[in-house]
Protein backbone atom coordinates (compact mmCIF):
# COMPACT_ATOMS: atom_id res chain seq x y z
CA UNK A 1 0.00 0.00 0.00
CA UNK A 2 1.27 3.60 -0.63
CA UNK A 3 2.52 5.61 2.06
CA UNK A 4 1.12 8.45 0.56
CA UNK A 5 -1.67 9.64 2.10
CA UNK A 6 -4.71 11.57 1.03
CA UNK A 7 -5.34 14.69 1.75
CA UNK A 8 -7.71 14.11 4.78
CA UNK A 9 -10.72 16.63 4.66
CA UNK A 10 -11.31 19.74 7.15
CA UNK A 11 -13.61 17.82 10.32
CA UNK A 12 -16.70 20.76 8.65
CA UNK A 13 -16.31 20.68 5.58
CA UNK A 14 -18.79 19.62 2.81
CA UNK A 15 -19.51 15.74 2.28
CA UNK A 16 -17.57 14.00 0.10
CA UNK A 17 -19.94 12.57 -2.73
CA UNK A 18 -18.69 8.71 -3.80
CA UNK A 19 -20.00 6.99 -7.11
CA UNK A 20 -20.15 3.88 -7.81
CA UNK A 21 -20.03 2.90 -11.49
CA UNK A 22 -22.02 -0.57 -12.00
CA UNK A 23 -21.76 -3.20 -14.59
CA UNK A 24 -24.19 -5.93 -16.15
CA UNK A 25 -23.22 -8.87 -13.37
CA UNK A 26 -21.90 -6.23 -11.00
CA UNK A 27 -20.71 -8.08 -7.39
CA UNK A 28 -23.62 -7.18 -5.21
CA UNK A 29 -20.86 -7.96 -2.07
CA UNK A 30 -17.97 -5.93 -2.96
CA UNK A 31 -20.91 -3.11 -3.93
CA UNK A 32 -22.64 -3.03 -0.63
CA UNK A 33 -19.03 -3.07 1.06
CA UNK A 34 -18.40 0.41 -0.56
CA UNK A 35 -21.80 1.66 0.21
CA UNK A 36 -22.69 0.42 4.18
CA UNK A 37 -19.67 1.80 5.47
CA UNK A 38 -20.61 5.24 4.02
CA UNK A 39 -24.24 5.35 5.80
CA UNK A 40 -22.60 3.67 8.80
CA UNK A 41 -19.79 6.66 9.03
CA UNK A 42 -22.85 9.42 8.46
CA UNK A 43 -24.50 7.65 11.41
CA UNK A 44 -22.05 8.01 14.12
CA UNK A 45 -20.36 10.98 13.25
CA UNK A 46 -24.15 12.49 13.52
CA UNK A 47 -23.69 14.23 10.27
CA UNK A 48 -22.90 13.78 6.98
CA UNK A 49 -19.52 13.09 5.74
CA UNK A 50 -20.66 11.23 2.56
CA UNK A 51 -22.92 11.50 -0.03
CA UNK A 52 -23.20 8.58 -2.63
CA UNK A 53 -25.06 8.03 -5.99
CA UNK A 54 -25.31 5.16 -8.23
CA UNK A 55 -24.32 5.40 -11.82
CA UNK A 56 -25.36 2.88 -14.93
CA UNK A 57 -22.80 2.86 -17.57
CA UNK A 58 -26.26 2.58 -19.57
CA UNK A 59 -29.49 4.21 -19.13
CA UNK A 60 -32.30 1.43 -17.11
CA UNK A 61 -31.98 -0.81 -14.27
CA UNK A 62 -28.82 -2.86 -13.66
CA UNK A 63 -28.96 -6.73 -12.42
CA UNK A 64 -26.24 -7.65 -9.99
CA UNK A 65 -24.23 -11.04 -10.45
CA UNK A 66 -26.53 -12.91 -7.44
CA UNK A 67 -29.68 -11.82 -9.92
CA UNK A 68 -31.00 -8.11 -7.82
CA UNK A 69 -31.83 -5.54 -10.61
CA UNK A 70 -30.97 -1.89 -9.18
CA UNK A 71 -32.20 1.08 -10.71
CA UNK A 72 -29.16 3.60 -10.67
CA UNK A 73 -30.10 7.14 -10.11
CA UNK A 74 -27.90 8.20 -13.29
CA UNK A 75 -26.09 7.01 -16.25
CA UNK A 76 -23.05 7.61 -17.07
CA UNK A 77 -24.20 10.87 -19.48
CA UNK A 78 -25.99 12.47 -17.24
CA UNK A 79 -23.68 11.60 -13.74
CA UNK A 80 -23.26 14.09 -11.62
CA UNK A 81 -19.39 15.76 -10.33
CA UNK A 82 -17.82 13.05 -7.75
CA UNK A 83 -15.01 13.37 -5.58
CA UNK A 84 -14.32 9.20 -5.70
CA UNK A 85 -15.51 6.98 -8.65
CA UNK A 86 -15.28 3.56 -7.52
CA UNK A 87 -15.82 0.85 -10.64
CA UNK A 88 -17.82 -2.26 -9.79
CA UNK A 89 -18.19 -4.78 -12.55
CA UNK A 90 -18.30 -8.68 -12.91
CA UNK A 91 -16.03 -11.09 -14.18
CA UNK A 92 -16.00 -9.85 -18.16
CA UNK A 93 -14.56 -6.37 -16.82
CA UNK A 94 -11.55 -7.33 -19.40
CA UNK A 95 -13.93 -6.77 -21.99
CA UNK A 96 -16.39 -4.16 -21.12
CA UNK A 97 -16.47 -1.05 -23.92
CA UNK A 98 -17.81 1.67 -21.99
CA UNK A 99 -16.70 5.42 -23.82
CA UNK A 100 -19.36 7.21 -22.37
CA UNK A 101 -18.73 5.93 -18.95
CA UNK A 102 -14.89 6.26 -19.76
CA UNK A 103 -15.29 10.05 -20.38
CA UNK A 104 -17.01 10.82 -17.56
CA UNK A 105 -14.12 9.33 -15.74
CA UNK A 106 -11.56 10.94 -17.70
CA UNK A 107 -13.54 14.30 -16.74
CA UNK A 108 -13.51 13.30 -13.05
CA UNK A 109 -9.86 12.83 -13.27
CA UNK A 110 -9.44 15.99 -14.49
CA UNK A 111 -11.64 17.76 -11.93
CA UNK A 112 -9.51 16.09 -9.03
CA UNK A 113 -11.26 12.79 -8.47
CA UNK A 114 -9.80 9.91 -6.75
CA UNK A 115 -10.74 6.35 -9.47
CA UNK A 116 -11.21 3.25 -8.05
CA UNK A 117 -12.43 -0.76 -8.35
CA UNK A 118 -13.62 -3.19 -6.96
CA UNK A 119 -13.05 -6.98 -7.51
CA UNK A 120 -11.90 -7.21 -11.71
CA UNK A 121 -12.82 -3.68 -12.53
CA UNK A 122 -9.04 -2.79 -12.85
CA UNK A 123 -8.92 -4.32 -16.16
CA UNK A 124 -11.54 -1.52 -17.33
CA UNK A 125 -9.21 0.88 -15.59
CA UNK A 126 -6.06 -0.85 -16.70
CA UNK A 127 -6.74 -0.96 -20.43
CA UNK A 128 -7.73 2.53 -20.48
CA UNK A 129 -4.09 3.59 -18.89
CA UNK A 130 -5.37 4.65 -15.58
CA UNK A 131 -3.38 2.87 -13.24
CA UNK A 132 -0.57 3.05 -15.25
CA UNK A 133 2.41 4.32 -12.95
CA UNK A 134 0.43 2.95 -9.89
CA UNK A 135 -0.02 -0.28 -7.67
CA UNK A 136 -3.48 -1.96 -7.68
CA UNK A 137 -4.99 -5.72 -7.09
CA UNK A 138 -7.90 -7.46 -8.25
CA UNK A 139 -9.65 -10.73 -7.86
CA UNK A 140 -7.22 -13.92 -7.47
CA UNK A 141 -8.48 -15.59 -9.72
CA UNK A 142 -7.90 -13.52 -12.72
CA UNK A 143 -4.23 -12.11 -11.35
CA UNK A 144 -1.89 -14.44 -14.02
CA UNK A 145 -4.21 -13.09 -16.77
CA UNK A 146 -4.27 -9.12 -15.49
CA UNK A 147 -0.33 -9.97 -15.59
CA UNK A 148 0.27 -11.43 -18.82
CA UNK A 149 -2.21 -8.11 -20.29
CA UNK A 150 -0.54 -5.15 -18.26
CA UNK A 151 3.22 -6.70 -17.35
CA UNK A 152 4.09 -3.07 -16.68
CA UNK A 153 1.64 -2.07 -14.40
CA UNK A 154 2.59 -3.27 -10.85
CA UNK A 155 0.08 -6.03 -9.41
CA UNK A 156 -0.08 -6.99 -5.31
CA UNK A 157 -1.86 -9.45 -3.90
CA UNK A 158 -3.26 -7.89 -1.20
CA UNK A 159 -6.76 -7.51 0.05
CA UNK A 160 -6.76 -3.79 -1.29
CA UNK A 161 -4.27 -0.68 -2.58
CA UNK A 162 -4.16 2.66 -2.45
CA UNK A 163 -1.97 4.71 -4.69
CA UNK A 164 -2.14 8.17 -4.25
CA UNK A 165 -5.30 9.05 -6.28
CA UNK A 166 -5.88 5.20 -7.22
CA UNK A 167 -7.56 2.43 -4.83
CA UNK A 168 -8.23 -0.64 -5.86
CA UNK A 169 -9.63 -3.82 -3.63
CA UNK A 170 -9.91 -7.80 -4.78
CA UNK A 171 -13.89 -7.93 -4.34
CA UNK A 172 -15.74 -8.86 -1.65
CA UNK A 173 -14.97 -8.10 2.15
CA UNK A 174 -11.76 -6.57 0.74
CA UNK A 175 -13.73 -3.53 -0.30
CA UNK A 176 -14.93 -3.30 3.44
CA UNK A 177 -11.21 -3.12 4.36
CA UNK A 178 -10.54 -0.86 1.63
CA UNK A 179 -12.93 1.62 2.92
CA UNK A 180 -12.13 1.45 6.26
CA UNK A 181 -8.67 2.70 5.33
CA UNK A 182 -10.15 5.58 3.02
CA UNK A 183 -12.55 6.33 6.28
CA UNK A 184 -9.21 6.39 8.55
CA UNK A 185 -7.74 8.79 6.41
CA UNK A 186 -10.66 11.02 5.68
CA UNK A 187 -12.42 10.63 9.02
CA UNK A 188 -9.83 9.49 11.58
CA UNK A 189 -9.12 5.85 13.14
CA UNK A 190 -11.73 6.46 15.79
CA UNK A 191 -14.79 6.35 13.06
CA UNK A 192 -13.33 3.89 10.97
CA UNK A 193 -12.88 1.86 14.07
CA UNK A 194 -16.49 2.18 15.01
CA UNK A 195 -17.70 1.83 11.53
CA UNK A 196 -15.48 -2.09 11.47
CA UNK A 197 -17.66 -2.89 15.06
CA UNK A 198 -20.61 -1.56 13.67
CA UNK A 199 -20.54 -4.34 10.71
CA UNK A 200 -19.21 -6.92 13.51
CA UNK A 201 -15.34 -6.57 11.55
CA UNK A 202 -12.16 -7.65 12.20
CA UNK A 203 -9.82 -4.51 14.11
CA UNK A 204 -8.41 -2.41 11.47
CA UNK A 205 -5.47 -4.05 9.69
CA UNK A 206 -3.31 -3.00 6.80
CA UNK A 207 -3.71 -4.03 3.01
CA UNK A 208 -0.58 -5.73 3.96
CA UNK A 209 -1.47 -7.73 6.76
CA UNK A 210 -4.42 -9.11 4.66
CA UNK A 211 -2.78 -10.65 2.01
CA UNK A 212 -5.17 -12.58 -1.01
CA UNK A 213 -6.50 -15.87 -0.40
CA UNK A 214 -3.84 -17.57 1.83
CA UNK A 215 -2.87 -20.93 0.18
CA UNK A 216 -3.90 -23.33 3.04
CA UNK A 217 -7.41 -21.31 2.90
CA UNK A 218 -7.55 -21.67 -0.69
CA UNK A 219 -6.79 -25.04 -1.26
CA UNK A 220 -8.14 -26.75 2.24
CA UNK A 221 -4.40 -28.66 2.33
CA UNK A 222 -2.86 -29.10 5.76
CA UNK A 223 0.13 -30.52 4.79
CA UNK A 224 2.82 -28.34 5.14
CA UNK A 225 5.09 -30.04 2.42
CA UNK A 226 2.78 -30.19 -0.22
CA UNK A 227 1.76 -25.98 1.09
CA UNK A 228 5.24 -25.25 -0.28
CA UNK A 229 5.76 -27.73 -3.29
CA UNK A 230 1.92 -26.06 -4.52
CA UNK A 231 3.51 -22.49 -3.94
CA UNK A 232 6.82 -22.71 -5.79
CA UNK A 233 4.38 -24.26 -8.70
CA UNK A 234 2.01 -21.62 -9.00
CA UNK A 235 5.20 -18.96 -9.21
CA UNK A 236 7.15 -21.44 -11.75
CA UNK A 237 4.12 -22.06 -14.13
CA UNK A 238 5.55 -21.05 -17.35
CA UNK A 239 8.83 -22.74 -16.75
CA UNK A 240 7.71 -26.29 -15.95
CA UNK A 241 10.01 -27.49 -12.86
CA UNK A 242 11.21 -30.51 -12.75
CA UNK A 243 9.87 -32.94 -9.79
CA UNK A 244 13.95 -33.77 -9.35
CA UNK A 245 14.30 -29.96 -9.20
CA UNK A 246 11.45 -29.47 -7.36
CA UNK A 247 11.99 -31.75 -4.35
CA UNK A 248 15.70 -30.73 -4.21
CA UNK A 249 14.14 -26.76 -3.48
CA UNK A 250 12.15 -28.31 -0.95
CA UNK A 251 15.06 -30.44 0.65
CA UNK A 252 13.33 -33.53 0.46
CA UNK A 253 13.50 -36.47 -1.62
CA UNK A 254 11.42 -37.07 -4.69
CA UNK A 255 9.61 -40.61 -3.28
CA UNK A 256 8.61 -38.56 -0.30
CA UNK A 257 7.24 -35.21 -2.27
CA UNK A 258 5.40 -38.32 -3.94
CA UNK A 259 4.06 -39.97 -0.60
CA UNK A 260 3.18 -36.60 0.49
CA UNK A 261 1.20 -35.62 -2.53
CA UNK A 262 -0.70 -38.70 -2.59
CA UNK A 263 -1.52 -39.11 0.78
CA UNK A 264 -3.02 -35.42 0.79
CA UNK A 265 -4.50 -35.28 -2.21
CA UNK A 266 -4.37 -39.01 -3.79
CA UNK A 267 -2.48 -37.06 -7.26
CA UNK A 268 0.98 -36.98 -7.82
CA UNK A 269 2.93 -33.60 -7.47
CA UNK A 270 3.53 -33.78 -11.50
CA UNK A 271 0.24 -34.59 -12.05
CA UNK A 272 -0.99 -31.07 -9.70
CA UNK A 273 1.13 -29.62 -11.18
CA UNK A 274 -0.24 -30.34 -14.79
CA UNK A 275 -3.86 -29.62 -13.50
CA UNK A 276 -2.64 -26.23 -12.07
CA UNK A 277 -0.80 -25.23 -15.41
CA UNK A 278 -4.24 -26.57 -17.55
CA UNK A 279 -6.26 -24.54 -15.21
CA UNK A 280 -4.06 -21.72 -15.65
CA UNK A 281 -4.29 -22.28 -19.44
CA UNK A 282 -8.14 -21.78 -18.95
CA UNK A 283 -7.87 -18.41 -16.96
CA UNK A 284 -5.94 -16.82 -19.79
CA UNK A 285 -8.02 -18.42 -22.95
CA UNK A 286 -11.30 -16.77 -20.69
CA UNK A 287 -9.41 -13.66 -19.58
CA UNK A 288 -6.63 -12.20 -22.03
CA UNK A 289 -6.56 -11.85 -25.65
CA UNK A 290 -2.86 -13.96 -25.85
CA UNK A 291 -3.05 -16.27 -29.28
CA UNK A 292 -3.70 -19.89 -27.97
CA UNK A 293 -0.21 -20.42 -28.96
CA UNK A 294 1.19 -18.04 -26.44
CA UNK A 295 -0.85 -19.07 -23.61
CA UNK A 296 0.78 -22.63 -24.51
CA UNK A 297 3.95 -21.31 -23.90
CA UNK A 298 2.78 -19.01 -20.66
CA UNK A 299 1.78 -22.42 -19.33
CA UNK A 300 4.25 -24.72 -19.66
CA UNK A 301 3.41 -26.31 -22.88
CA UNK A 302 6.51 -26.34 -26.25
CA UNK A 303 4.37 -28.18 -28.46
CA UNK A 304 0.73 -26.99 -29.54
CA UNK A 305 -0.50 -30.12 -30.10
CA UNK A 306 0.14 -31.87 -26.34
CA UNK A 307 -1.52 -28.52 -24.95
CA UNK A 308 -4.64 -28.79 -27.04
CA UNK A 309 -4.67 -32.66 -25.91
CA UNK A 310 -3.96 -32.01 -22.55
CA UNK A 311 -6.10 -29.13 -22.43
CA UNK A 312 -9.06 -31.45 -24.15
CA UNK A 313 -8.28 -33.95 -21.64
CA UNK A 314 -8.48 -31.82 -18.68
CA UNK A 315 -11.44 -29.58 -18.95
CA UNK A 316 -13.54 -31.62 -21.94
CA UNK A 317 -12.99 -28.98 -24.67
CA UNK A 318 -10.39 -27.52 -27.34
CA UNK A 319 -8.95 -24.47 -25.97
CA UNK A 320 -10.94 -22.10 -28.63
CA UNK A 321 -13.72 -23.08 -27.01
CA UNK A 322 -12.87 -20.99 -24.06
CA UNK A 323 -12.61 -17.93 -25.71
CA UNK A 324 -15.58 -15.48 -25.38
CA UNK A 325 -17.20 -14.00 -28.74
Amino acid sequence: MSSRNEEKPAAGGAPLTFAVLVFPGFPMMAFSSVIEPLRAVNILAKRDRYRWVIVGADPGTVEASNGVVIQPGFSAGDAPKADRIVVCSGGDADHVVADEAMSWIRKSLRGGAHIGAVADAAFFLARAGLLDGHACTLHWTSQAAFTEAFPDIELRRDLFVIDRKRFTSAGGVGSLDMMLEIITRDCGAEIAAGVAEWFVHSPLRSSVDRKLMPLRLRTGIQNELVLSAIAIMEDAVEERLGMAELAERLGVSVDKLERSFRAELDISPNGYYRRLRLKRAADLLAHSKLMVRDVALACGFASMSSFARAFREEHGHAPKAMRRH
